[in-house]
């Protein structure tokens, strides 16, 4: 129950409070700068290396060294226990971090934006890897810093905002970048892209810092306690068993998802669609699709049980990935191109605010950003590995088979979700 001099964030007044506090504002610039680099180093990436000539298979080996993103929970404890010394003392502990990953990652997108992938791909892949790193690592500080800088009921409308500048960011890193690289070539749109970073960088030296001791439990104490502790408690809190199935489950939601994302910028131009049409379509027209699905989530989660829209997301999710066996079907038929991607966008929208409602419910209010991070991490790792092979098994079959390969991979999610169910039911029922 919130105390008579906090702001009351529940119901639908209290998320319109929380949408009209600075604090949102400065989230949604975050959020935009953390959804722009992760399609300039995932699919606008193999796009641009399927355009001039890269094998699929390559491209699918490329996808690895994004893997920055699935294991940042390694590094992210460090984020926690230390300061960086260079701005520390000037922006705080969170933001200090911040300002490093952004500045690193222009950097790389800079230096990537000279490179010429049919010289060889050795350069592309170390830059991409920094690039990959810098954003993991400014994710890692951007959910450790919305989760310190409200309270828990204001955190729904806090995501939601983050949220729409993460598709914003899509937006011009999907849609933005193509149409600049159909305009004007590819070396232009990354530096273009990375000219944009400066507005979250703006954000970062503009945004408050969290109150210092909102993530005392880590760090006072030493780094291998701070590696360790956050673990023991997740598994201790629930018991093993429920624990080790959460972090199953968690894994195992997106993999559908995951499956085709790496190809399906290779996809759409082996269709017969060209770069513009995959923009219009895919990376904008889709993207508002998304954030249409995103608020459908974030409003379901006020008004539903988590578990029923865990199942309701899960299955959706898995549906859409038939819709694209339309494409499959029916190449260059534009009607076929906005059925799929309108089940597909509408779906990750809606599954991916989902997702982040229960995670965040999960999380350890001691341990908030390195269980987050570890979460996250497993909820990209098992698609991101088989999608590194995904070049694999679409050229020892086809796109159809491949998803409907994907649509079926829901069912382990769904079946540890049956398992979860009851026990989920007994633990929010226990204090």
């Amino acid at each position: 129950m919130s105390s008579p001099e906090a702001p009351d964030y529940r119901g639908w007044r209290g998320i319109h409070r929380a949408f009209a506090s600075p604090a949102a504002l400065t989230m949604l610039f975050l959020g935009f700068g953390c959804g722009l680099p992760f399609l300039l180093v995932g699919v606008t990436l193999s796009t641009w290396l399927r355009d001039v000539g890269i094998d699929l298979a390559s491209i699918g080996l490329v996808s690895f060294v994004g893997f920055s993103y699935v294991f940042k929970f390694l590094w992210a404890p460090l984020v926690d226990r230390y300061p960086v010394s260079l701005f520390g003392a000037w922006l705080g502990r969170r933001r200090g971090w911040l300002l490093v990953a952004q500045a690193v990652l222009v950097a790389a997108l800079v230096a990537l934006a000279h490179q010429d992938p049919r010289a060889g791909l050795g350069p592309v892949v170390l830059l991409v890897g920094l690039a990959a790193f810098a954003g993991a690592t400014q994710d890692i500080v951007v959910d450790a810093y919305r989760i310190e800088i409200a309270p828990l009921e204001a955190q729904g409308a806090l995501a939601a905002t983050y949220t729409l500048g993460y598709r914003f960011g899509f937006i011009l890193s999907g849609a933005g970048a193509l149409y600049l690289a159909e305009l004007v070539g590819w070396r232009e749109a990354y530096l273009v892209l990375a000219a944009v970073l400066l507005l979250p960088i703006g954000a970062t030296l503009l945004a408050r810092e969290p109150a210092p001791d909102a993530a005392r439990a880590v760090r006072e104490v030493d780094l291998g306690h701070a590696f360790w502790e956050p673990l023991h408690a997740f598994f201790t809190r629930r018991g093993a068993a429920l624990a080790l199935g959460l972090l199953v489950f968690v894994g195992l939601f997106k993999f559908p998802d995951q499956m085709i994302g790496v190809l399906a910028g290779p996809f759409y131009l082996d269709s017969g669609y060209t770069k513009a049409d995959i923009a219009t379509v895919s990376k904008l027209y889709g993207v508002w699709i998304g954030i249409v699905g995103a608020f459908l989530g974030g409003a379901c989660v006020v008004l539903f049980d988590i578990r029923r829209l865990l199942l309701v997301a899960a299955i959706a999710v898995a549906a859409s990935n038939l819709a694209f066996l339309l494409m499959a079907l029916h190449p260059s038929e534009t009607w076929a191109f906005f059925a799929a991607i309108s089940a597909d966008n509408l779906s990750q929208g809606f599954a991916g605010v989902v997702l982040v409602a229960f995670m965040s419910g999960l999380v350890d209010p001691r341990f908030t950003a390195t269980q987050y991070a570890l979460l996250v991490s497993l909820a990209n790792l098992p698609g991101k590995v088989v999608g590194g092979f995904s070049g694999y098994l679409v050229e020892a079959s086809s796109y159809s088979a491949f998803f409907v390969l994907s649509a079926v991979s829901v069912v382990p999610a769904l079946l540890l979700l049956a398992w979860l169910w009851p026990r989920l039911a007994r633990a929010e029922a226990t204090p």
